[in-house]
């Protein structure tokens, strides 16, 4: 089976939007495009889960605001009943003090402790009313803000549904925004893993780096486009014993083909296989890879391009492309004649992950049996 490095470029642009956006409940590509799919629906699911919510709201309120009723009676009473028994307690504890005698100071004692429990008996018939009072009005208090909410509820329900599902209905919105803004990199993924799935079944003495990524610094100038090009990103970089193969995968619309103003894949993959090319002669000079000369001289790594589109194909021919559909692929590839060995491969496969960007990879899976 052919050795793989990293992963689809596409599955990693995904992964920096919905991280970026603090997105983080997908764990697939299937539930990203179930998520479109059943948008409007999980949208009335919400509206229809806060309908119920909210009528359970109601029905609760409308049973706390009895209970409101009956407990400030209920604690009124229960006060009256409490503050009779601590002055019937008070007053028997006046009767139980024992009779002064004659002398002075059992005298004092008995003023004092008569004093203490008068006292009581006078505080508590001036507090109670207090408490109750107090205790009262927390609960109106309740009770008032409980009535004001029933009675918006009851005159205006769909009002009340509203303001309760809006922050979800947002947030689901939000999400939608940005998972619309990647679609093309969503069934990008589809296809990129089409293409790695069909590439698994080489041999192992293929290596395939999927999302190849070099920055120049300074910019690499382009003759043939009299410009500069800052950086390269490859979908699908093969490695094989025949040479490297530049394979970038277009999961494209019939329309989209046709659209002259998407800019020409087979501009951009003659541009990167440019870019490739310096790379490679520049590194391979700096490490001076004795396994890839020759006595006669330095040998040519043969470096071609390869698009592959998943859906709809183009007609044409183009110069320095080869346009495949995914059944083409590999009978294309296991066409050339090896002339490197296995080490010489595993060479440059070690010189291209060694000058690679290296980007945070995915942990989003994609499941092509159902697409």
């Amino acid at each position: 089976m052919c050795k793989i490095h990293n992963t689809i470029g596409s599955l990693n642009d995904i992964q920096y939007h919905l991280d970026y956006n603090r997105i983080d409940e997908f764990k697939s590509i299937d539930e990203l495009i179930n998520f479109r799919i059943n948008y409007h629906f999980t949208q009335q699911q919400v509206i229809l889960h806060h309908t119920e919510r909210i009528e359970k709201e109601k029905v609760t309120l409308e049973k706390e605001i009895d209970g409101l009723h009956d407990s400030i009676l209920m604690i009124r009473t229960a006060l009256q009943k409490l503050l009779k028994r601590r002055l019937i307690t008070l007053y028997k504890q006046i009767d139980d003090l024992p009779l002064p005698g004659s002398k002075v100071i059992p005298i004092l004692q008995d003023y004092y402790f008569n004093l203490i429990i008068w006292l009581q008996i006078w505080f508590m018939q001036i507090s109670y009313p207090f408490k109750v009072f107090v205790v009262k009005q927390k609960l109106k208090n309740i009770l008032l803000k409980k009535n004001k909410r029933f009675n918006f509820i009851t005159a205006n329900f769909i009002d009340a549904v509203n303001h309760s599902s809006l922050l979800q209905l947002q947030t689901l919105q939000q999400q939608k925004i940005i998972i619309d803004q990647i679609n093309n990199s969503i069934y990008g993924a589809i296809g990129e893993q089409k293409v790695v799935n069909m590439l698994k079944n080489l041999p192992d003495d293929y290596v395939l780096i999927n999302d190849f990524n070099y920055s120049f610094h300074p910019p690499l100038y382009y003759k043939k486009e009299n410009n500069y090009i800052k950086s390269i990103q490859i979908d699908h970089l093969l490695i094989a014993p025949c040479g490297v193969f530049i394979i970038e995968t277009k999961n494209w619309s019939e329309e989209s083909i046709h659209n002259p103003n998407l800019f020409s894949p087979v501009k951009q993959i003659n541009r990167t296989n440019f870019a490739l090319f310096k790379i490679l002669t520049d590194e391979m000079s700096k490490l001076n890879l004795n396994s890839l000369k020759h006595h006669w001289g330095n040998r040519k790594i043969p470096i071609r391009n390869i698009i592959v589109f998943i859906n709809n194909k183009p007609r044409e021919v183009f110069q320095f492309t080869k346009i495949l559909s995914l059944t083409e692929l590999l009978p294309y590839i296991k066409y050339f004649v090896p002339s490197f060995t296995n080490d010489e491969t595993q060479n440059i496969t070690d010189l291209l992950m060694t000058i690679s960007n290296k980007r945070k990879q995915s942990n989003l899976i994609v499941s092509i049996t159902t697409h």
